[in-house]
């Protein structure tokens, strides 16, 4: 459990205990906010879509990915932002290690390879895929349906001009696929994983989840479950297959 660190508030003096939080990486390992001891909150007045991000390297495989940003609200009606401990700015600095050896420690354990790695063992004629920054949650879902469309899924396409999901949770659909992109600041839920996979069901296609978040614990067991697969993209907009469902729609375009 991460440990938890006291955070003061700055219009009522009010000392809290705040518990940083933890989020799944793509590696597979669990990712801890570094929210630092001595950290000086920031009174938050406007919340926009960007900064509700942090840049944060996972102490495991060394990628570095954006999460939401840790928020404390206070009893006094308080919102603040807490700071955490920037990425290093040089991935070659002493204690870093070599190039290539996140990837062979991810196989090692048998977790999800690199974009980069998938990308040499299936080469596509279209080239490698060139994925859209993420400012905005529509451009979230715009990042996804290219990535389809480089999959394969070439008809896939918006039910409506929204970037929000439907009312069935799909926001991107093809004749072969219908897709969710949850582009929120909160882990993919539960119930979101399996009212993908009932649509999917439903219609006779393959169901893809995108997140920007992670997933929640029994949403990723569901998925593996239901053959369902998980996608993880960051602000650079480049998905990044996060369960053996993922990684055999990249092999062989079917899960």
């Amino acid at each position: 459990m991460a440990k938890s660190v006291p955070v003061h508030c700055p219009t009522c003096h009010r000392e809290h205990s705040f518990t940083p939080p933890t989020f799944p990486c793509a590696c597979g390992a669990p990712l801890t906010l570094p929210v630092p001891a001595d950290a000086t909150p920031e009174l938050l007045a406007h919340r926009s879509w960007r900064d509700s991000w942090v840049a944060v390297r996972c102490p495991s495989c060394d990628r570095q990915g954006q999460w939401p940003r840790p928020e404390l609200g206070c009893a006094c009606g308080t919102v603040v932002r807490l700071p955490v401990v920037p990425p290093r700015a040089n991935a070659a600095e002493p204690g870093a290690p070599e190039a290539g050896a996140a990837e062979r420690g991810a196989a090692e354990q048998g977790a999800p390879r690199s974009a980069a790695g998938r990308e040499r063992q299936r080469p596509r004629a279209a080239g490698p895929f060139r994925p859209v920054p993420i400012r905005t949650e529509r451009d979230a879902v715009m990042s996804a349906e290219r990535y389809l469309r480089w999959l394969g899924f070439t008809d896939v396409r918006r039910p409506g001009v929204r970037a929000a999901p439907t009312a069935s949770g799909v926001n991107l659909r093809g004749s072969r696929v219908i897709a969710r992109i949850d582009p929120t600041t909160l882990p993919t839920t539960l119930r979101d994983v399996e009212c993908l996979w009932l649509r999917s069901l439903m219609e006779d296609v393959i169901g893809i989840c995108f997140s920007l978040a992670g997933y929640a614990r029994d949403a990723r067991c569901r998925a593996d479950d239901l053959r369902l697969p998980l996608f993880v993209m960051d602000l650079t907009g480049a998905p990044q297959a996060l369960n053996d469902w993922a990684d055999d729609l990249l092999r062989t375009g079917r899960p």
